[in-house]
């Protein structure tokens, strides 16, 4: 009798993301399609402290970024048959909810449902945070975390966020790549990657990625 050949373990990834990022929720809505590839482990950081790191500013920083980066946000929502709603304002402090994501070592069903406090019932979790506790599954009294180590853990990891490469969210690594940003635009892009692992190898990508700026 012949045996079939034992399919591969999934490869450890890091998934770094803020619940400011509408474009992390649909990502995260798709990560299925890398469920059997990647074993993807959640960890959050501030976005902001990433910008401030990196140099970079998100598009709702941007005015003439907002209208757009918005109103795409609505169609790539209705696209993936996803329930979305933007919060009365954007972008909104998260540093208590990453904490507290962040002390919780949250797994994946409480960092949905995080996600879906914001951009299912649009809401921001400063201005409800013991109802956002209860959404997560914890006491309406849970107060706002601010011991040093938890902040500690959350700068740490939005530090580790950039040495890895990333320099916006969401961003997937794997196996020293990042894979950034777009919503789920990169996760195909991932997927290439996984059956070809030399590609960041081949004279193209080695070429292109170290472009000398002409400005």
């Amino acid at each position: 009798m012949i045996q079939e050949p034992k399919s591969a373990s999934p490869i450890a990834g890091t998934f770094y993301y803020d619940i400011i990022s509408p474009f992390s929720y649909f990502y995260i809505k798709q990560r299925h399609r890398l469920a059997k590839r990647v074993d993807i482990k959640p960890a959050p950081i501030l976005l902001g402290g990433l910008f401030r790191s990196t140099d970079n500013r998100g598009p709702g920083e941007v005015e003439a970024k907002r209208p757009h980066t918005y109103q795409y946000c609505v169609w790539r929502a209705d696209k993936l048959g996803l329930p979305f709603q933007f919060p009365d304002h954007h972008p909104f402090l998260t540093a208590a909810a990453q904490r507290l994501l962040a002390q919780q070592d949250a797994q994946w069903e409480m960092v949905e449902r995080a996600f879906e406090y914001v951009w299912v019932e649009g809401k921001d979790p400063n201005l409800s945070w013991p109802q956002f506790c209860q959404y997560l599954g914890l006491a309406s009294d849970t107060p706002k975390p601010d011991a040093p180590e938890i902040k500690a853990k959350l700068i740490s990891n939005t530090e580790k966020a950039k040495v890895d490469g990333a320099f916006g969210l969401p961003t997937l690594v794997i196996q020293g790549h990042a894979f950034f940003w777009g919503g789920v635009d990169t996760i195909d892009w991932a997927l290439d990657y996984l059956d070809r692992p030399e590609m960041f190898e081949e004279v193209t990508y080695q070429h292109d990625g170290q472009l000398p700026s002409g400005l």
